[in-house]
């Protein structure tokens, strides 16, 4: 894109989502950056292009994250849940502690990661009672807030609407649309899920429709932000589009593609 100049010097801003656990290139996403920007899902619970890595092969081997990929992917929600419940069931009450011991493993490493400075927000799958411990100074955890960079206004809200998935942080239609409006009018608005149109949400390699955001939708129509950036469809149908005076971009599925989206002005 062309940049806009702002006096004499153009701010450049790397925008990043679904990490998942790809520490490697995160601790590079930032280069030649004045900043980065995060959108979530920092967690690796399970790959399902390679079923050996995360948390859930981790505690109960390859061919059971298989049989569960396998469900989930013929939205058999239900068996797959009751699968889970009866491997979950081997762990008994030591559950919660080994999800937390497995996800603090993982924060350690991805916010050493995070370059200075950097704005990060939740992801459905991630765990923000944890943050405050992981985050250091240089990195401003925003979700329903707004902060400026660049002279611009960049509006966050984190996290997902609830699914069958069930996944760590899903919240209501009516939560996420009071972080929206809380927000108000920005430049530029981050969040991890896309506004509520098909073509935004639905996973061409899933197969199926993702959640999006009535609420954000809306704000967008409204607003007339300049940007709204988002993540979470990891194949989508469509990477970006225009709604109005705003372009709606899906920065990408980072843990796959190692490589940021760039904002110029």
């Amino acid at each position: 894109m062309a940049p806009t100049p702002t006096g004499n010097r153009t701010t450049r801003v790397h925008v990043v989502s679904d990490v998942h656990g790809n520490v490697r290139d995160l601790a590079r996403a930032g280069a030649g950056a004045d900043a980065l920007i995060c959108l979530g899902d920092l967690v690796l619970f399970l790959d399902y292009a390679d079923h050996s890595r995360g948390i859930f092969p981790d505690l109960f081997g390859v061919e059971n994250a298989d049989r569960i990929v396998e469900l989930r992917t013929a939205r058999r929600f239900e068996e797959a849940r009751e699968f889970g419940a009866r491997l979950w069931a081997g762990i008994g009450a030591d559950r919660a502690t080994a999800i937390e011991k497995a996800v603090r493993k993982q924060y350690a490493e991805l916010f050493t990661a995070f370059p200075t400075p950097t704005y990060a927000t939740y992801g459905n799958v991630d765990m923000p009672p944890l943050w405050p411990e992981y985050a250091g100074p240089g990195t401003t955890v925003l979700d329903g807030q707004r902060v400026e960079i660049g002279g611009r206004t960049f509006g966050f809200v984190g996290g997902g609407l609830r699914t069958p998935m069930r996944t760590p942080y899903e919240i209501s239609d009516e939560e996420y649309a009071a972080k929206i409006e809380a927000v108000g009018e920005v430049d530029v608005l981050c969040t991890h899920i896309p506004p509520e149109v098909p073509e935004l949400v639905y996973d061409t390699v899933a197969r199926r429709f993702e959640r999006g955001s009535k609420a954000l939708l809306a704000a967008i129509r409204r607003t007339r932000p300049r940007y709204s950036l988002f993540g979470h469809v990891h194949q989508p149908l469509v990477r970006r589009m225009r709604i109005g005076a705003t372009e709606c971009v899906n920065v990408g599925h980072f843990a796959a593609s190692g490589t940021p989206w760039a904002l110029e002005w």
